[in-house]
Order: C-alpha cells, then sequence, then structure tokens
C-alpha cells in the first residue's frame, strides 16, 4: 500500500485525536493538538494516509524566539504502522514546507538518536533559554548550517503550557 502525505484538513481532526490517543499513553498530545488548532498555532500540519484512514500525523507551531522558528511535535503513527518510516515522511516534509516558506529555524524535544537523523542537533539549541533546555532540546537551522541566532529566549506556543 502506498503512504500520501497531505496537510491536515477539518475533516482530519477526529481521526487525528484517535490517532494520538492510540499512539501515546494519555490524552495530552490530543488535547494539545485541539489546543493548538483552537489558537490558530498550527502552521503546517501534514497527516500520512493510507487508503482513506489516517495512519500518521505531524504539527509544526509558531514558537516566539529571535528568529522565525517552528516547534515540532507531537509527530505520531498507528502503532501498527510504525517501523515504516512514515514518521520520517512527516518530518522531512514539514521541514521542507518549513523551509519553502521562509520559516528560519524547527526546534523539537525529543530523543536525540531519533532526530538527529534529521539535521536537528542539541548543540544548535543549546544558547537558548527555554524551559525545554537540555540535552532533549534541539534544533535544524534552514537557512544555512547554523542558526542566524544563537541565543535568547525560544518559548512553544500557549498550548504547551498546559504540559510544562
Amino acid at each position: 500500500m502506498t503512504v500520501q502525505l497531505a496537510r491536515e484538513a477539518p475533516g482530519h481532526a477526529p481521526a487525528i485525536r484517535e490517532l494520538l490517543l492510540q499512539a501515546f499513553p494519555t490524552a495530552l498530545e490530543a488535547d494539545l493538538v485541539e489546543r493548538l488548532r483552537h489558537d490558530g498555532d498550527v502552521a503546517i500540519g501534514l497527516v500520512a494516509m493510507e487508503e482513506d484512514a489516517v495512519i500518521g500525523y505531524a504539527v509544526f507551531s509558531p514558537m516566539a524566539a529571535p528568529m522565525k522558528a517552528l516547534g515540532l511535535g507531537p509527530v505520531a503513527v498507528r502503532p501498527e504502522c510504525q517501523h515504516r518510516g512514515i514518521g520520517g515522511m512527516l518530518i522531512r516534509n514539514g521541514v521542507q514546507r518549513a523551509r519553502e516558506a521562509g520559516w528560519d529555524a524547527v526546534f523539537v524535544l525529543g530523543a536525540a538518536a531519533y532526530y538527529s537523523r534529521f539535521g536537528f542537533d542539541p548543540a544548535q539549541a543549546s544558547g537558548f533559554d527555554s524551559p525545554y533546555a537540555g540535552p532533549h532540546f534541539m534544533a535544524l537551522p534552514l537557512k544555512g548550517d547554523i542558526m542566524q541566532s544563537r541565543s535568547g529566549r525560544v518559548d512553544y506556543a500557549a498550548a504547551f503550557r498546559a504540559l510544562e
């Protein structure tokens, strides 16, 4: 079966919520995505479709930062569809869309062993002040190999405050 990527549409919302409830142990991520949508903070929302089913999702939301930056997350793939590269497809496509739309950087909080394969690096985020600062907070510059700004405060969209 072929996996197709598309921008999320309003009709995808129930399937995305169900996917997030299956992929994570609590409803926090599903509720977060609903708050991001409600607040108008979904810059890039992508679904992976197989036949007519949503099997993967990734969202990029604007951040308050010293440059034009997005925060990646959550990223989810139906448990029975994992380990097929679908999450990677969503991340690569979203990063490409962000680059084409003129964003300067993408930040992510996650496992460096996974996200480093897409170019995310904790060293690129190390100079920034964030509640998430540390070895799992990474950045990917989209204009060149280094961040245009190397320090300052970066904050995820307001919906993320419920997770802190």
